[in-house]
């Protein structure tokens, strides 16, 4: 249990680090863009697209021990 804590802290810092990077990013490209500039850009740009991945992106499923049942020809069925 120590070490779950020990790891949760810098990862919720590093989160609240980026996040607010990000804010910082989008409230100045909005507020001021004649002021903003290609760092300002690609970090708001970065960051949305980050928001899009888990969206799109799914863990593998792995193999189960019904997935790996003969088929009567002898070969392994890969559904």
């Amino acid at each position: 249990m120590a070490i779950r804590g020990a790891v949760l802290v810098p990862v919720v810092a590093l989160g609240l680090v980026v996040g607010g990077a990000w804010w910082w990013a989008v409230l100045r490209l909005v507020l001021m863009p004649e002021q903003s500039g290609a760092i300002e850009g690609a970090v708001a740009a970065g960051g949305w697209g980050l928001s899009l991945l888990p969206v799109h992106v799914t863990a593998a499923r792995g193999v189960t021990r019904a997935s790996r049942r003969r088929r009567s020809d002898g070969v392994s069925d890969p559904s």
